[in-house]
């Protein structure tokens, strides 16, 4: 009996303490590979969560608003002068315009070279009326101012200032000194005797009638800094050789001896005047002419 127990509870041991002692233990290698099965388990459950919220929160915003954009009219664009009804100060272009011409009343907005082009224009018809005008004023001079047959065109002598008439032609009448307020000398010659600038200037009148003087002419100088003025009146309808504004020399011939205005008798009224002031044109003469 006793040798045979020892059998039995060595087949029996490991029966026994697999009830008593809890459930048999894993092989190390089959512990590992039930791990990683788990894992995996674990990392798919999370990416599916994951994958199932961001669906969600897309839905939750997307479909709001697209439902709203389905359901409400997009407004109207504003138009520019709704825009600038809103704010002065803005300025709204359109994509699509183009450049135009923009008139209001006289003035007119265009191109660079449009701008150019009418200046250049204006230019030439500017030019063209100042033509005419000189036209007008040489077709205006009388045809009888003709120099008189048998007298030079320029008066003997080479200083700056001549005698108006030929030498021998006149003779002396009523000067400045004759008390009767006459504030010229009347040198008294023929009808037609030729009459020259006494001294070179500018013209500063010309016409067929200057008050008492009839037919006259004036003529504005300078002599030695000093300004002179000679007047040549009663001269012959027609017979001013010169207009305002024309440039004469020393001895030019500028008309002839006539008998107009307030005047009794064929005679050349000569004034001279410095500075504004009447000078007896007789002594002042003899002083200066050459």
């Amino acid at each position: 009996m006793s040798a045979s127990r020892p059998q039995e509870d060595a087949v029996l041991a490991p029966h026994s303490k697999g009830r008593t002692d809890g459930p048999p233990s894993i092989p190390p290698a089959a512990t590992r590979s039930g791990s990683r099965g788990s894992g995996r388990a674990v990392r798919s459950i999370r990416s599916v969560a994951i994958l199932s919220a961001v669906g969600t929160l897309v839905a939750a915003i997307a479909l709001p608003a697209f439902a709203s954009a389905r359901g409400t009219a997009a407004p109207a664009p504003a138009t520019a002068e709704q825009l600038a009804a809103d704010n002065a100060q803005s300025l709204v272009v359109a994509s699509e315009a183009s450049e135009v011409s923009a008139e209001r009343s006289t003035f007119t907005a265009t191109t660079p070279d449009e701008i150019q082009t009418r200046k250049a224009e204006a230019a030439a018809a500017a030019r063209a009326a100042e033509a005419a005008k000189a036209a007008a004023s040489a077709a205006a001079r009388p045809a009888s101012a003709q120099a008189p047959t048998g007298y030079a065109l320029v008066a003997p002598g080479s200083g700056a200032v001549r005698y108006p008439l030929p030498a021998g032609s006149y003779t002396g009448g009523e000067g400045p000194g004759s008390g009767r307020g006459h504030e010229g000398w009347d040198m008294l010659a023929p009808q037609g005797t030729p009459i020259y600038a006494a001294i070179g200037g500018t013209v500063v009148g010309s016409a067929e009638s200057i008050g008492g003087y009839g037919v006259c002419i004036i003529i504005m100088s300078e002599l030695n800094g000093t300004a002179v003025q000679t007047r040549y009146g009663h001269m012959v309808y027609g017979s001013r050789m010169v207009q305002e504004g024309d440039t004469v020399v020393p001895g030019q011939l500028i008309g002839q001896v006539g008998n107009t205005g307030n005047s009794y008798g064929s005679h050349l009224h000569f004034e001279v005047r410095i500075s504004g002031s009447v000078m007896d044109p007789e002594p002042w003469l003899i002083a200066n002419a050459g």
